[in-house]
């Protein structure tokens, strides 16, 4: 990863000329919703307890979330091609699928405020919780996007996302579910379509049976790999941004469970017919 380290404090958004009214709306809408979380904060001394229908509702009215979640097949959503607008700058853009409560988002989003990160869950209770974190903190390069995965190219243009993080995602042990899991060639050619041409993908997880499946796929792809990690705590040193830690991450390593890691690149074979190799993988 070639991130800028320069600070790790809450970001200044460099102003898009693309549509400042935009901006500023979503700038006051922030101010306002940060303001009533912090009094909130302060009387109970937490975070504001809700339903999970409260958190549901709410989410509709959080300045960094879009709610996507009965969107179908079919034509481009609005959001596509116009992430810049709604982050407010041209900065890159990061992309954490199946983001839970985007424990990646927020950690990456404090350190890199020059560029701008998206967790994408169908969840809305989950999202409503990293959502509120990025308010509390001050993050406005961290947005939320409540949707399903199975469509992405509908959400992103081509080239839009810089990389994508798959984190600690559900594995899908069943090999009648094999196309489920978010490393299949079904998923990396959707990739393909939004990401940059030299995107990275990271997969995270305790999984496995995830982790070989995914290797094989990216051996039957002939996919360069940049780093394989298959213990990550058992480093000397934890590499960058690897140290972050989500939710379930942290339940697996306390549970003796072995974390594993690898990092790689698309190319065009991710579009050819492997489905017969595929299938043979469990």
């Amino acid at each position: 990863m070639s991130y800028s380290t320069t600070c790790h404090t809450a970001p200044h958004i460099k102003q898009h000329n693309k549509n400042p009214a935009l901006t500023n709306l979503l700038s006051k809408k922030s101010h306002n919703r940060s303001s009533r979380f912090a009094e909130e904060k302060l009387y109970n001394g937490t975070m504001p307890k809700r339903t999970k229908i409260e958190r549901y509702k709410e989410i509709l009215s959080l300045p960094n979330v879009t709610d996507l979640h009965h969107y179908r097949d079919g034509d481009h959503a609005s959001v596509r091609g116009k992430w810049s607008e709604l982050f407010g700058n041209d900065n890159p853009i990061t992309l954490e699928l199946a983001c839970g409560k985007g424990d990646y988002c927020l950690g990456l989003g404090s350190r890199y405020p020059d560029r701008n990160f998206l967790g994408l869950d169908i969840k809305g209770d989950r999202i409503w919780k990293g959502a509120m974190q990025a308010l509390d903190a001050g993050l406005r390069n961290v947005r939320f996007l409540r949707t399903r995965i199975d469509h992405l190219t509908n959400y992103f243009a081509p080239g839009e996302i810089d990389e994508i993080w798959i984190t600690f995602p559900d594995p899908y042990l069943k090999k009648s579910e094999t196309r489920k899991r978010l490393t299949h060639p079904v998923f990396l050619q959707r990739y393909a379509r939004i990401l940059q041409a030299d995107g990275l993908i990271h997969l995270k997880t305790d999984s496995d049976r995830l982790f070989n499946f995914t290797l094989q796929v990216i051996d039957i792809l002939n996919l360069p790999i940049k780093q394989q990690i298959s213990d990550l705590y058992r480093l000397e040193s934890i590499p960058e941004n690897l140290d972050i830690q989500t939710y379930y991450e942290k339940q697996h390593h306390s549970a003796g469970q072995t974390i594993k890691y690898v990092a790689f690149r698309l190319n065009d074979d991710v579009y050819h017919t492997v489905s017969g190799k595929i299938n043979k993988l469990i």
